[in-house]
């Protein structure tokens, strides 16, 4: 079951949507990803009780894709999460990450160069595609267009990296449609579908593998094919 489609414009300073073939000198695809399409709007509204998730239909790209490379300095260590959730409730002591330990090798600071792109301004179409019968349906819809139309979400949606924020509005389908960039073609190659297996019930809406796709722009226009399609390449369960 699914519900209408629903068109949202995003936009903003940098987007960073990583090649999984270059981690750790990051480079971005030249138009945002699925999955990161999916992350907005499951910013703006998504539950994991709700059974379903977002079926993105096609990303129009409004503004030509822009690289701007940028150097960062950042923490080889990563917060254990249960952790921080102990030194909340006051049960630890909290430990930072100093980093400018240079002689401890999981600690430290280090230098990465990113190729990110600057400026970015997209119009995404999806659909929620429910996992079992919901005679909610509408309801569902109509909480989304609430939340979008007045700029509301559960958390701030995001491009790639949480430091890159994502601004939306939503819009029509025939609005902006002057802005496209109808000139631009690309054939993009295999792209990151998502990291997700979009099958599974909500108790297992964990990662699972990588499943990708031949992407294509035509006219300004990135067409994604739906998760059960046999364009989307994915291991079989």
């Amino acid at each position: 079951m699914r519900g209408k489609t629903h068109c949202i414009e995003v936009w903003g300073d940098f987007a960073c949507f990583t090649r999984p073939e270059m981690k750790v000198e990051r480079f971005s695809y030249p138009v945002i990803t699925p999955s990161a399409a999916r992350g907005i709007f499951d910013a703006i509204y998504w539950k994991k009780s709700y059974g379903f998730y977002w079926q993105i239909e096609k990303v129009e790209i409004l503004s030509m894709p822009k690289y701007i490379a940028l150097r960062r300095n950042e923490v080889k260590g990563t917060a254990n999460v249960q952790e921080i959730v102990k030194w909340m409730k006051g049960k630890v002591d909290i430990e930072p990450f100093w980093a400018d330990d240079m002689d401890d090798e999981l600690n430290g600071r280090t230098q990465r160069q990113t190729m990110a792109l600057k400026n970015v301004h997209y119009r995404i179409s999806a659909h929620m595609r429910f996992r079992t019968s919901d005679p909610n349906i509408t309801s569902h819809d109509k909480q989304f267009e609430r939340l979008a139309k007045h700029g509301k979400c559960f958390y701030q949606p995001y491009f790639g990296c949480k430091e890159f924020p994502a601004y939306f509005r939503y819009c029509d389908f025939d609005s902006a449609d002057s802005l496209r960039c109808k000139e631009y073609a690309a054939d993009l190659g295999i792209m990151i579908y998502d990291t997700y297996d979009l099958r599974k019930s909500n108790d297992e809406y964990t990662p699972q593998f990588i499943s990708v796709f031949h992407a294509e722009i035509n006219k300004g226009e990135m067409k994604v094919p739906s998760f059960e399609s046999s364009e989307v390449l994915k291991p079989e369960v």
